[in-house]
């Protein structure tokens, strides 16, 4: 799962912290590995023309489209660069989410009042998740697949259950 809940220091008042980020099909690894094969694929058709004046016709159009899957797929993990963080105590609720380019957005509420809700449909994806509270609607995980979202609806309902229990 693209999130994960820290085990934090109790002594600081936290009860529970989430870290939620998108998932990555593609790590760095792999990229690596498709330039390498996409540019040794696109180098073979150019042995055949080696010597002659066609080569330099084939060769800006073969390096441009290797440049081109290069700032693609760059620009898609530069995008891909979110992080929001939950962080639970007894007495605040704090959702904050840094996205690429440096936006960056913080939600605070009581978390007594906060209710999470789960949109089945209506919302920008299926299983729009959302936490009420404070006086807006924030979304949480928009970036997840349909398979997690439900699993983290569930985790955060049980854990703003679990702390108001023992508030």
């Amino acid at each position: 799962m693209p999130y994960e809940w820290i085990t934090t220091d109790k002594s600081k008042g936290a009860k529970a912290e989430l870290h939620l980020w998108p998932y990555r099909s593609l790590p760095r690894r792999g990229f690596v590995w498709l330039m390498g094969l996409l540019a040794c694929g696109l180098a073979v058709p150019l042995f055949a023309f080696i010597g002659h004046v066609i080569l330099w016709l084939f060769l800006p159009i073969l390096l441009g489209t290797l440049g081109l899957v290069w700032y693609f797929i760059e620009r898609s993990y530069k995008d891909g660069e979110i992080l929001e963080v939950l962080i639970l105590t007894s007495d605040r609720i704090t959702l904050t989410r840094d996205g690429p380019r440096g936006a960056h957005s913080e939600w605070q509420a009581n978390p007594y009042w906060v209710t999470v809700e789960c949109h089945k449909t209506g919302g920008p994806v299926p299983d729009y998740i959302t936490l009420k509270g404070g006086g807006r609607e924030v979304e949480i995980g928009a970036f997840l697949s349909e398979d997690e979202r439900p699993v983290l609806y569930r985790d955060l309902l049980q854990t703003l259950r679990d702390s108001k229990s023992h508030s």
